[in-house]
């Protein structure tokens, strides 16, 4: 597993190792390329959490996420107060990899 900085360096690494569309969580599931991908067809590979130092604001985590169907991506969330709507499936999902 890699070690990272900051939450670009990890983005620029995974990217480079070819983690290259980016996810986005809506509701009740992950969206990419304007697919929608319920917990069960997408596998997370990598995990990286990120604390902020001085601001809670920054603490994000960031995932390298493979779907069943091929495309391999990014999704970078925030945690606490500063995360993003989900389902309990997704949540359940994102929580194993913290």
């Amino acid at each position: 597993m890699h070690t990272y900085e900051t939450v670009t360096e990890a983005v620029s690494d995974l990217k480079r190792r070819g983690f290259i569309e980016d996810f986005n969580l809506e509701e009740n599931c992950l969206v990419c390329k304007a697919q929608r991908f319920n917990p069960d067809e997408f596998e997370i590979t990598e995990t990286y959490r990120f604390e902020g130092a001085s601001d809670p604001g920054d603490a994000a985590v960031v995932y390298g996420i493979a779907s069943h169907s091929g495309l391999k991506g990014i999704l970078v969330n925030g945690y606490g107060y500063q995360s993003n709507a989900q389902s309990d499936a997704i949540a359940r999902k994102l929580s194993i990899h913290r």
